[in-house]
């Protein structure tokens, strides 16, 4: 009996030596199952990781790409739309340029015939109005000439009325002068063409005479060094 409870209490004991061991061994392959499934998930996160890493590439250099192809396409499109204003139309450059050279002319002819009509108006107002100046210097001359002509009609005195005469003359003399009018001088002066005109020739007055101016018949004037009028002379012959 003794043997027989020995073997039941062996027995039992070895079945649960037994079940302990398959108890650790399972959780053993417990542990590497879980240890293989985590090394398979950081292998798939690490293929994810590459594979999002790669693509990332691939879109970048697809960008870089699209970038570069429109840079290209926009320096083909100047280069055509350049190539294109260089192959225009002579024609049409040349209607164009002419178009412009037109305006220009139809602008420079009216340029000219408005000065053309400013000047011929300033022409014509110098003409009829260039003599203002002259006729205004010898208004006060008339005024004298009048209260002249009135004093002789109260006196019978002749000196009074040559010297109101000499006084009138003096000033007419200086009016013209101060419009640059001036008398050629004759007196012993030599006959000169540009300003004496012979109108007598006077033979025997020795030769100290001869080309001399003797008389005076009219006297002459310049304006501003300019002959309006020769002076008339006997000249020694």
């Amino acid at each position: 009996m003794s043997a027989t409870w020995f073997g039941k209490i062996f027995a039992a004991r070895t079945t649960k030596s037994f079940n302990i061991m398959d108890k650790k061994e399972k959780i053993n392959i417990d542990d590497e199952q879980v240890k293989a499934s985590s090394e398979s998930a950081a292998e798939k996160e690490k293929k994810s990781e590459k594979a999002e890493n790669q693509d990332n590439t691939a879109t970048e250099e697809a960008e870089e790409k699209q970038d570069t192809e429109a840079e290209e396409n926009a320096a083909d499109t100047d280069k055509e739309n350049e190539e294109k204003e260089e192959e225009k139309d002579p024609l049409a450059e040349a209607l164009k340029e002419i178009e412009i050279l037109k305006d220009k002319y139809l602008r420079s002819v009216a340029e000219f015939d408005n000065y053309r009509k400013r000047t011929l108006k300033e022409k014509t107002e110098l003409i009829l109005n260039g003599s203002e100046k002259a006729v205004q210097a010898f208004l006060p001359i008339i005024d004298d000439m009048e209260r002249a002509i009135e004093n002789a009609e109260k006196t019978d005195d002749i000196e009074v009325i040559r010297e109101g005469m000499k006084l009138i003359h003096q000033k007419t003399n200086k009016t013209m002068e101060s419009l640059g009018v001036k008398e050629i001088k004759t007196e012993d002066a030599d006959f000169d063409t540009d300003y004496h005109e012979a109108v007598a020739m006077v033979p025997g007055m020795g030769d100290d005479k001869k080309g001399k101016v003797l008389d005076c018949v009219q006297k002459g004037y310049t304006l501003n060094d300019k002959v309006i009028r020769h002076a008339k002379v006997a000249v020694g012959q």
